[in-house]
């Protein structure tokens, strides 16, 4: 994460302020909601980056997009937002 904050030209005190921000408004999701769905996420994103498997599940258990920079998850199944799209959103 460092190369890309740097890339980005942020500051990693800011993000890790931003993130101590954000844990009060993030859920963590149980395995039990997303576990079952590891089978259809793996055949989705295995041939890209199998490690992401968890995130595409929770997407596609909850019917929800995905913010994501990671190409991996673009054509797997479920909408992707990128952080300039988002950006865009809220403008």
């Amino acid at each position: 994460m460092p190369g890309l904050l740097e890339k980005r030209g942020v500051s990693a005190e800011m993000v890790v302020q931003v993130l101590d921000q954000l844990q009060s408004i993030i859920q963590v999701i149980d395995s039990e909601i997303y576990g079952a769905m590891k089978t259809e996420a793996l055949l989705r994103i295995a041939s890209r980056d199998a490690d992401d498997w968890p995130v595409l599940a929770c997407a596609t258990a909850l019917n929800c997009p995905v913010w994501t920079e990671d190409a991996d998850f673009f054509g797997s199944g479920v909408a992707t937002w990128t952080s300039d799209r988002i950006a865009l959103y809220f403008a």
